[in-house]
């Protein structure tokens, strides 16, 4: 049973991410009233759960006011009261994480993929916001996506909806077949193509060196025609798993988030690299940037409650 919901109530929203632990309490309005931020435990399940409980009662402090609370999570919950499948943080795979959550903080959560608040979020009053249907995607340590209609997340039995990083580079060149092994057994994955280490394994696999996507992205700007190439096959990769999604759920736009969104060139050269892989007359792909930046994913984990302080369907 949720809180009741009061004029005092707030959505809590926390993005457990592999490096930190973001928060924050979001006012009837999404107006943030409190933000925290955290180094996240490393392969620690006891200390992380430990480290949520702590976030979400500092929140509740700062803000003034209880909350529902929403957590944002690498991987996700396997249905059937499962624990953990697929997290790229792996110590939480196999473990009860909602139930352990939920009684350390003494009130019910909601969890979803970090992908899929990232989707939440920019569908809900972010760079989707008024559209019918989004693809959101995570290009950063991982690779991950979120698919939102008419404002609802999709899913189903198994938990995994939107895991696009996990299906194989669609027309993929001879050169790029089988592809980098992937950390859940599979060769080839889009997540070892196109997240940040992938990009860099790409460039390092070229060049013979190892550098930052930053740092690629910057040398590529200043000339540099090994870093031009590497963004490049880059983005052609990119564009063509994208498509793949597109053709199957036909999204309004696409929203980029983590760290590789920054990267500018992505919105100029995504759009025409798609076009010949999109099975319909209009061939027209929307790429959009996210409104709230790093933000977005600790918003989504907030928006997984429709109303703050409202008991759950």
């Amino acid at each position: 049973m949720a809180p009741e919901a009061t004029a005092r109530s707030c959505r809590i929203g926390i993005d457990l991410g592999g490096s930190k632990i973001a928060g924050v309490a979001l006012g009837e309005d999404g107006a943030p009233l409190a933000t925290r931020r955290v180094v996240a435990p490393q392969q620690d399940y006891a200390a992380t759960v430990r480290a949520i409980a702590d976030m979400v009662a500092a929140l509740e402090q700062s803000a003034g006011r209880p909350g529902t609370v929403g957590i944002g999570m690498p991987g996700s919950i396997a249905p059937g009261g499962g624990g953990v499948q697929n997290a790229n943080s792996t110590w939480l795979n196999g473990k009860p994480f909602a139930s352990d959550l939920e009684h350390a903080l003494t009130k019910p959560v909601r969890l979803a993929n970090d992908a899929n608040c990232f989707a939440l979020s920019e569908a809900v009053d972010g760079a989707g916001a008024g559209a019918r249907s989004v693809f959101g995607v995570i290009l950063g340590t991982g690779c991950g996506g979120g698919l939102v209609f008419e404002g609802k997340l999709i899913d189903g039995p198994r938990g995994t909806g939107g895991e696009w990083g996990h299906n194989p580079l669609p027309w993929a060149d001879p050169a790029e077949h089988p592809g980098p092994p992937c950390w859940c057994g599979q060769k080839g994955c889009m997540e070892t193509w196109v997240s940040g280490p992938g990009l860099e394994k790409d460039h390092l696999r070229h060049t013979g060196l190892t550098l930052a996507a930053a740092a690629i992205a910057a040398n590529a700007a200043a000339g540099d025609a090994a870093a031009r190439a590497s963004l490049e096959r880059h983005a052609s990769r990119l564009a063509r798993g994208l498509a793949h999604v597109v053709n199957i759920f036909d999204p309004t736009l696409v929203v980029l988030g983590g760290g590789l969104s920054q990267l500018a060139h992505l919105y100029r050269q995504l759009p025409p690299l798609l076009a010949p892989y999109i099975l319909a007359r209009d061939r027209t792909v929307r790429v959009e940037p996210p409104r709230w930046g790093d933000a977005s994913g600790v918003r989504g984990a907030a928006w997984l409650w429709p109303q703050a302080g409202a008991r759950d369907a």
